[in-house]
């Protein structure tokens, strides 16, 4: 079956607290990497965690460690695709339409926005 989101989705986040209190309601980004196993998605720029990387040598043997910032997995239910039309979260919907091309007539299952209708 088809994926409601997927990688390179603009999405927005729609629970937590807000911007303002240090969360990252309402806050929109790209999203990285789906994992399909755990309904889990790395959003750009969203839930930055501080990761303590231990010092090592790289292939040029310079020294490598500290603080790093980076972004955690957030649960797929915490985030919406966000309309290309209105740019508001909204869900997806999925549509069955015929295509031909060369010819030959194929269905295609196709995202769309189901606030606006448009497809993604």
């Amino acid at each position: 079956m088809g994926q409601k989101i997927k990688k390179g989705d603009l999405v927005e986040v729609i629970t937590g607290p807000s911007q303002d209190r240090g969360g990252y309601k309402g806050k929109q980004g790209k999203v990285i990497e789906v994992f399909t196993e755990t309904d889990r998605v790395i959003v750009e720029g969203v839930n930055f965690v501080t990761k303590h990387v231990r010092v090592g040598q790289s292939e040029r043997g310079t020294r490598e460690g500290g603080i790093e910032t980076v972004e955690a997995p957030i649960h797929i239910s915490n985030v919406a695709v966000v309309d290309p039309e209105t740019k508001k979260p909204t869900r997806v919907g999925f549509r069955v339409e015929e295509v031909e091309k060369d010819g030959v007539k194929k269905t295609v299952r196709v995202r769309y926005a189901k606030s606006s209708g448009k497809d993604l």
